[in-house]
């Protein structure tokens, strides 16, 4: 046989190869193709309000996370009650991370089946969790088409000066194993961070800082004092959408005097890069986050900085890592809440305490930015206006932010058991008696705060931003206390600020905020829509969180 006749027939075997293939695959899409759980067509789509104008490119490159769901739902509820109930002999026995997989996450087995159908459809798998609770994958428009069964089309925003791409339909898949969610299979709500800046600082601003404008220390001694406390030997983790720059960090602590030790270590996530150059990148959330945390516990083994482009694929590697018991969020964004719950109640269930930023539009900052601050396994932060009785000096008063987001969860979150504690909902704050409110807690957000970022320093930076990274670093030297007293971390601190806030012992664990408003809600006598239970009297709320060893 001469070497034309063996390619031929090397041709034929391969072709006869594809076609058996491609009836296998065939038939299998008859047998197995199935949907998934959530929805993922936007409204605006399906309705027809948002104009159809063209279709994807089929080499746009898109990274994707691919949820799938937890496993014995009912006996997990059961464990995070007993893990939160002081009187269960589970109190804080916290799961380890494949304890948890092992428990509630997808077998081993279908966790490489997802894995496999990904790879098969053209898809790169770039990164897998220990939970085994998500898989991020990249790849063409025309490939992930082709997995989930869809056409990507590219719609006219119907609010906005701008198109974005979104499905046609709801995805489908050819494999046995059910799948929770598919994250980027669209970009119809582009998150959106949860800080401002004014024009200038006001007059009334009393921080130590250019023209009286806060600096991250002067909060730290307002809410805290002077004692010993740092956060040292703990690791707070921070989430973020973009990179940041280095030196933005070093000259916000040289021009404040002041040395900065904390190893930063960043964690790069679906291909998202470190680098943020001025001129075609904005770091001031990224920058103003870590530059908090550090200024709230400047003591910590480690600050990590997870950065990337998929909050799902962000979380879950939080959670998969478990090293940062103390977490913070200062973004915003609209997504299938039932993708991100699970990994909150894993974070719940190891240990882990994660706060979100409210917001910034006061009682109408839509459910788009809200989320994920309304989900139940989170602590919502919202802002006050604080003041001090000297430059750097003590806590004096507090009022409520005007732009503080608070309300009945706009995403229609029930409302949790540790809210339906007598006293929590009553006719003064108008909180909901079926829906999550938020906030939980709140802290300083007024636009007087000292930030570096994008290259350059500014004394009028202000959002609830700033809280939520101040209270990660509060909580760190909360678990550093409960480690000195060989106490396991706080974990999921709800159950415990709401038992707080309906005691005895809330005049001395909290600011009490009893003025302002957020524009819908006012700030009133106990648990309100504006501050939620109000600000922290550090020590006291410390030693409440993580009692002193008798």
């Amino acid at each position: 046989m001469n070497r034309i006749s063996r390619l031929i027939d090397v041709r034929r075997l391969a072709i006869a190869a594809g076609a058996a293939s491609f009836l296998l695959v065939s038939l299998g899409a008859q047998a197995q193709q199935r949907s998934l759980v959530t929805t993922h067509v936007p409204d605006v789509v399906a309705s027809g309000v948002a104009p159809l104008v063209g279709h994807l490119f089929g080499d746009e490159r898109l990274s994707l996370a691919i949820s799938l769901p937890l496993t014995n739902q009912d006996d997990l509820d059961r464990l995070l009650r007993d893990i939160y109930d002081p009187q269960s002999p589970n109190y804080h026995h916290y799961l380890s991370v494949d304890e948890f997989a092992d428990r509630f996450g997808t077998s081993q087995p279908d966790y490489a089946a997802v894995r496999h159908f990904a790879e098969a459809n053209g898809l790169t798998v770039i990164n897998t969790h220990a939970n085994r609770m998500v898989v991020d994958v990249e790849g063409s428009a025309a490939a992930i088409e082709g997995a989930f069964h869809v056409t990507l089309g590219v719609f006219q925003h119907p609010t906005e000066g701008r198109t974005f791409y979104a499905p046609d339909r709801e995805p489908s898949v050819i494999i046995d194993v059910p799948l929770l969610h598919v994250t980027g299979l669209d970009n119809y709500s582009i998150a959106q961070a949860k800080n401002v800046e004014a024009l200038a600082t006001p007059s009334e601003a009393t921080g130590s800082g250019p023209n009286g404008s806060f600096l991250g220390s002067d909060l730290r001694a307002a809410y805290y004092g002077s004692g010993s406390l740092n956060g040292a030997g703990q690791t707070l983790g921070l989430f973020e959408l973009g990179g940041y720059q280095i030196g933005d960090i070093n000259t916000y602590f040289k021009n404040n005097h002041q040395t900065q030790k904390v190893p930063i270590k960043n964690e790069l996530l679906n291909g998202a890069k470190l680098s943020c150059p001025p001129a075609s990148c904005n770091d001031s959330e990224q920058a103003l986050d870590i530059e908090q945390a550090l200024s709230m516990a400047p003591g910590l083994r480690e600050l990590i900085v997870y950065i990337g482009k998929n909050n799902v694929s962000i979380f879950s590697q939080m959670a998969s890592d478990n090293t940062a018991k103390q977490l913070s969020c200062s973004w915003g964004w609209k997504d299938n809440e039932s993708s991100l719950d699970p990994l909150f109640e894993e974070m719940a269930a190891q240990g882990q305490t994660v706060f979100v930023a409210t917001g910034d539009q006061g009682s109408k900052t839509v459910a788009d930015v809200v989320w994920p601050a309304d989900d139940t396994y989170v602590t919502a932060v919202g802002g006050t206006v604080l003041s001090t009785a000297s430059a750097g000096g003590a806590w004096k008063s507090e009022s409520g932010w005007i732009n503080s987001a608070g309300m009945p969860s706009p995403n229609n979150v029930p409302i949790p058991s540790y809210q339906q504690l007598p006293g929590v909902v009553n006719s003064t704050n108008d909180a909901s008696s079926t829906l999550r409110n938020i906030p939980d807690v709140a802290s300083e957000s007024n636009a007087v705060q000292y930030v570096c970022a994008n290259a350059q320093c500014k004394e009028h930076g202000g959002g609830t931003s700033y809280a939520a990274p101040l209270w990660a670093g509060l909580i760190a030297m909360v678990n550093q206390q409960a480690a000195t007293n060989g106490q396991p971390t706080v974990g999921f601190i709800n159950p415990m600020l709401y038992t707080i806030g309906t005691g005895s012992s809330y005049d001395s664990d909290f600011h009490d905020i009893t003025t302002g408003s957020n524009g819908g809600y006012a700030a009133v006598t106990g648990y309100d829509l504006v501050t939620g239970w109000g600000s922290p009297i550090g020590a006291d709320l410390i030693s409440a969180l993580a009692p002193p060893r008798k």
